[in-house]
């Protein structure tokens, strides 16, 4: 969609946040090269951390909308949980109401250009943090019910590289059909639906944000609706709508 057809329409739910990623990339970027650091490059701004504060800050706004308490909501210290296979885990936002694991909610990033082996390590951390959480509430670890809600966002770099066909090896057997000639872009969406349809999370949310469109309202695109932002956070505000408090 060209610019002028999205300059004039209403903001996303995660423009804001969007123009902060962005941002927060470009200054970090810049302070290294300035600093003369080690890590140059793209890694440079992956090193640097902080460039999803915004989208938290935005899962906040919107816990807060639907009155659950600001102490309640863990986003700086204190994010860990146990673990089966680790002792424990630490998310990027937790939910934690009256002694209850309400939520655990996870976010990323890929930006180019190095997508083949980050896209392979971004699908076995998610999954391996599902699984080893899962199997820590199986054994009691969290002492609490009803079920936590688990969420995942994923953001990534809308650019040739990210949306063009790429071939996969088939050494011994066939890869399954929908991943032959899939765009990391395709990739990455199959892996969020997928991670909702075997219920490792209760819902995913799949971006691609293009760098050139940082500064409009309408700055990311929804490849899929069932991936879609709205639809992410409000599965997310009806779980902690339900009252979680103990006795």
């Amino acid at each position: 969609m060209s610019s002028e057809a999205t300059a004039g329409r209403a903001p996303l739910i995660f423009s804001a946040a969007v123009r902060q990623f962005w941002g927060t990339r470009h200054r970090q970027l810049e302070a290294q090269r300035a600093r003369g650091a080690a890590d140059r490059g793209a890694r440079s701004a992956v090193t640097g951390g902080q460039q999803m504060n915004g989208f938290v800050d935005e899962i906040v706004r919107q816990l807060r909308s639907v009155g659950v308490e600001q102490g309640d909501i863990y986003t700086g210290q204190r994010k860990d949980v146990p673990g089966f296979y680790r002792p424990t885990k630490e998310w990027d936002m937790l939910v934690v109401i009256g002694g209850r694991l309400v939520a655990a909610i996870e976010l990323k990033s890929q930006v180019g250009p190095s997508f083949g082996n980050n896209c392979n390590n971004r699908a076995e951390e998610v999954l391996g943090s599902a699984v080893d959480l899962w199997t820590a509430y199986r054994e009691g670890a969290f002492q609490t019910s009803p079920r936590p809600w688990l969420g995942y966002v994923f953001v990534l770099e809308d650019c040739p590289r990210s949306q063009s066909p790429v071939a996969v090896r088939e050494s011994h057997f066939r890869v399954l059909p929908e991943f032959r000639e899939a765009s990391y872009a395709k990739r990455y969406e199959l892996l969020c639906r997928k991670l909702v349809l075997e219920r490792q999370y209760d819902a995913a949310c799949f971006i691609t944000a293009d760098r050139t469109r940082a500064d409009l309202d309408r700055n990311y695109d929804e490849p899929a609706n069932d991936l879609s932002v709205s639809q992410f956070i409000s599965q997310l505000l009806a779980h902690v709508s339900i009252p979680q408090r103990g006795p």
